[in-house]
């Protein structure tokens, strides 16, 4: 295999990369980890990778860091392919960070000196780890060792260590899934705030569709090795392609319903169909938010099972008499009064999700 090298294009990162997947196949002793996947990461942008645990994340972050080489299509960098059919370019020649969910310091070496290791003796490269720590706020603590650090700080060293390269493309594999929930959300903002100063192109993987829609300027939805939607976090959210999508985005209320003369029929009445269904039966699926509960004002009469308290919201299971289904609501807590036992719900057309069943 010709192994390339992407010197003039890749080591000057003075900006960021366009990174692109061009018919992307990998297999793993006959079994397929991805199949046809093409995608496009913009200069400057962050796409978020999602899917359940082995559909393909983590090993299309590992093709696009050299760890492997792809069974069949292309990966350009900048128009340039570092990998496909005869050309590897290896991974300390495409100008690529790569960041782990386990941050994995060094224990034995200092701050400064982890982020050192990431520019592999560069001429002035404890110049350029003092900068790479005063950008994540880390700088006074140079001399310091990993376990003398929070969670929080370590992963702000890690973010130094691969960013101190100046990499034009920034991997990230599920970079806050070990930090706690509490300190989550403030580090995940500090971080995109770094990378944007920064102008990288990120490709993070996370399993975390909340976290994708917060962070994501587009999104790639994978599932057994294949792309099953891409676009903005709103374009999955509000236009899932399949049942799949809208129940990764959210926790769903289905039923199988019948068409009859063009409409859907549920427990929350009769829904139009589009002219182009083919199919005599449709799954549709409300979310719990999209419900309205009312004492006295809706379309559809509920028992009320169970309540439970979420803080800002409350999140209620109710039984439909006429067919004893149970759905799930989500209201802002303190819409209902205590003790009560019988209410009215209505859905808007617009909520209602309709999927062919078959």
């Amino acid at each position: 295999m010709y192994r390339a090298s992407v010197k003039n294009e890749t080591q000057d990162h003075a900006g960021a990369a366009e990174l692109v997947f061009d018919d992307i196949s990998h297999d793993y002793q006959g079994h397929v980890a991805l199949e046809d996947i093409t995608l496009r990461a913009a200069p400057g942008e962050v796409l978020c990778l999602i899917g359940p645990s082995g559909s393909g994340k983590t090993t299309l972050l590992r093709l696009a860091a050299g760890l492997e080489a792809p069974s069949r299509g292309r990966i350009l960098l900048n128009q340039l392919e570092i990998a496909g059919l005869g050309t590897f370019v290896p991974p300390e020649r495409r100008g690529v960070g790569l960041m782990f969910q386990d941050f994995a310091l060094f224990p034995h070496m200092n701050v400064i000196d982890n982020v050192r290791f990431g520019l592999a003796g560069r001429a002035g490269d404890k110049d350029e780890a003092m900068l790479a720590l005063e950008r994540v706020g880390l700088a006074h603590y140079a001399k310091k060792f990993p376990h003398a650090l929070s969670g929080g700080e370590q992963q702000r060293v890690a973010l130094a260590r691969a960013l101190s390269p100046r990499p034009s493309v920034l991997l990230m594999d599920e970079p806050f899934s070990g930090l706690d929930a509490r300190l989550r959300d403030s580090v995940r903002e500090d971080t995109l705030a770094i990378l944007r100063k920064t102008s990288a192109t990120v490709l993070m993987v996370t399993h975390d569709a909340e976290e994708a829609m917060r962070v994501a300027d587009h999104v790639a939805l994978l599932n057994e090795g294949r792309l099953v939607q891409y676009g903005t976090a709103e374009d999955l959210y509000y236009r899932p392609v399949d049942l799949f999508t809208a129940a990764f985005f959210s926790e769903l209320n289905t039923f199988e319903s019948e068409i009859e003369n063009g409409h859907v029929l549920t427990p929350f009445g009769k829904f139009e169909v589009s002219d182009d269904v083919k199919s005599a039966r449709m799954t549709v699926a409300v979310r719990p938010s999209a419900l309205e509960l009312n004492e006295t004002k809706g379309d559809v009469r509920a028992q009320i099972e169970s309540r439970c308290f979420l803080g800002s919201d409350e999140q209620i299971a109710l039984v439909l008499p006429d067919t004893e289904q149970v759905v799930r609501a989500r209201i802002r807590a303190g819409r209902l009064k205590s003790g009560l036992r019988d209410v009215m719900l209505c859905v808007n057309e617009h909520d209602i999700m309709m999927f062919e069943s078959g």
